[in-house]
């Protein structure tokens, strides 16, 4: 009898406990069942392609038979890494080389006339929307948060966007996140604000290294380890905007062989240099690592993507409170150099097919909730905008458009872009300070980039771009730029580029009537909910494009380009 109570209460616990679970589970299962209806998606079904982690601009013609040229955009991704990215793909500027499932072009919003839609959208109308946060509410809490399932397992939107006058990110309480925000020179063609979107990049690294040594938060250890972070992946010397006590954390930061006080993180082998704080210590246990190009483990990165707005008394462009995307990374384990290498060459051999070098199509092991794993410790997902506007989890298919960008690039430094790209001035009151917001300071008066490269020497980096694609982004559809940069028979103006030396908003702001049209643009898609076949704010046609990729064709490019 005893017994039979007892096998009784286990039955009605256990049943208590699955009801709860189920309804944690039809939660999740109503949400994402109420975005696909609303919004005609699929979170599971490929409705296109897997290969969209192939971009739509690597469908762009190089060869201009207008003018007789051909036009190299391919190398700012396509070259070759420096180590520990192990990658070599500079050969993709010479030939399309594509699996078979991805000759046809996949992304037919490229060729789509959006001219009427766009002109029933009026200036009043987009501006307003733009002007709308789809992220923060009016009391300043964080609206996807609230509306994700209690049950959702991926990123949970963690950062207001409430920057002091460091860049760190503060809640509504006041209290850190650790997210720090950063300014970067914007990645070359697709990412500059001209051809169509705004955006910002944020860093946090582990909590243990913004701990002390006996587990208090400290901020002054947090900033100290955010710079030998960027000393180590940038694998150069960085500059500290105050001068440190070498003693008190124990790290000879300047290399000079003792404990004295250094404005200067010192690169030097990962025997030599270390993290400060708790860090350290996890560090000396082996809990945590440090390797030259590498981010620690669990860093992590938010990419919001924006419209483009406009400022009246600014007379120039400025970041849109609404967002077109927020994106996520988290690098979830370490790798090691021989196990980066590893991957890179077992790469290679699987995309030789029966002898011969036809590329194979990636596979990614992830899903939409958990974000898609790119093979060396990195995890991405993402939020896209809905039919409404509202931000909504990005579908498994929607999400492999962003792996081929941070999979198998040469030009990626552990698998991303833009804190290897970060400002470096010390001086918190100087235009080129790194560590502040968009809408803290601008691009405007940001002196152009000087780059080396392995076959060219050092050159302006916007201005080499130019100078090889004959355009302003990889489509050339940029009449704009086109305009003010180039001549009619497609020289570049050479007193454009000195005036670009100095300022690379020139390069880099469109007016407002193309921030318009490409806001305009790219409402469309949203209302379309059809980013799986493209996210181009193109209004007119591409012209430009291939439509179709034919075995073994070539670029036309004679002289390839790497770093």
């Amino acid at each position: 009898m005893k017994m039979k109570y007892i096998l009784l209460i286990a039955a009605f616990i256990t049943m208590i406990f699955s009801f709860g679970c189920n309804n944690n589970v039809n939660e999740k299962t109503s949400y994402l069942q109420k975005i696909e209806i609303e919004n005609n998606i699929s979170y599971d079904q490929i409705l296109n392609t897997r290969g969209s982690y192939i971009t739509s601009m690597c469908y762009t013609m190089t060869q201009d038979e207008s003018l007789e040229s051909v036009s190299n955009p391919c190398y700012s991704c396509h070259t070759k890494g420096i180590i520990p990215n192990y990658y070599n793909d500079s050969p993709l500027q010479e030939s399309y080389n594509f699996p078979p499932e991805m000759m046809k072009n996949p992304f037919s919003n490229l060729f789509k006339d959006r001219s009427i839609r766009v002109s029933q959208i009026s200036d009043e109308e987009i501006w307003t929307y733009v002007r709308q946060s789809n992220y923060i509410d009016e009391k300043g809490n964080i609206l996807l948060a609230d509306r994700l399932p209690k049950d959702w397992e991926g990123y949970i939107p963690d950062c207001y966007f409430n920057f002091d006058s460091e860049g760190f990110d503060r809640d509504i309480n006041g209290n850190y996140t650790l997210w720090r925000a950063f300014r970067y020179y914007p990645f070359l063609g697709t990412f500059w604000p001209t051809n169509g979107s705004m955006d910002d990049v944020l860093i946090r690294l582990d909590q243990n290294f913004a701990m002390s040594e006996d587990g208090q938060l400290d901020i002054e250890v947090y900033k100290l380890n955010l710079a030998i972070v960027e000393s180590v992946v940038k694998q150069k010397d960085i500059n500290l905007s105050v001068t440190v006590d070498e003693v008190q954390y124990g790290v000879d930061l300047n290399q000079n062989g003792i404990l004295d006080s250094s404005s200067i993180v010192v690169v030097a082998t990962y025997d030599q240099m270390s993290y400060v704080g708790m860090a350290k210590k996890l560090l000396e246990e082996k809990k945590i690592h440090l390797a030259l190009g590498l981010y620690p483990e669990n860093t992590e990165f938010l990419h919001s993507v924006r419209y483009i707005d406009w400022d009246e008394n600014l007379g120039r462009i400025v970041l849109s409170k609404r967002m077109k995307e927020l994106r996520y990374a988290k690098k979830y384990e370490w790798n090691s150099y021989s196990a980066i290498a590893r991957t890179a060459l077992t790469e290679t051999k699987e995309a030789i097919v029966n002898g011969t070098d036809e590329a194979v199509l990636a596979t990614f092991r992830g899903d939409y909730e958990y974000g898609l794993n790119n093979e060396i410790g990195w995890i991405y997902q993402g939020f896209i905008e809905d039919k409404n506007g509202l931000l909504r989890p990005q579908t498994h298919e929607e999400t492999i458009n962003c792996m081929g960008c941070h999979s198998h690039l040469g030009s990626t430094t552990d698998s991303t872009f833009a804190f290897a790209r970060k400002f470096e001035g010390i001086d918190p009151d100087a235009n080129d300070y790194g560590w502040n917001h968009w809408t803290q300071k601008g691009l405007k008066g940001i002196k152009e980039p000087l780059i080396s490269y392995f076959n060219y020497g050092e050159q302006y980096e916007y201005s080499f771009y130019l100078q090889n694609n004959h355009s302003g982004n990889e489509f050339r559809n940029n009449q704009e730029v086109q305009e003010k940069f180039f001549h009619s028979d497609g020289s570049v103006k050479q007193d454009m580029l000195e005036a670009l030396h100095q300022d690379i908003s020139l390069l880099l702001f469109p007016s407002k009537e193309r921030a318009l049209e490409l806001n305009k643009g790219y409402k469309t898609l949203v209302e379309e909910q059809s980013f799986i076949y493209g996210r181009d704010a193109n209004v007119l046609p591409m012209e430009n494009v291939y439509t179709k990729i034919q075995a073994e064709q070539s670029t036309q490019i004679e002289q390839v380009i790497v770093r």
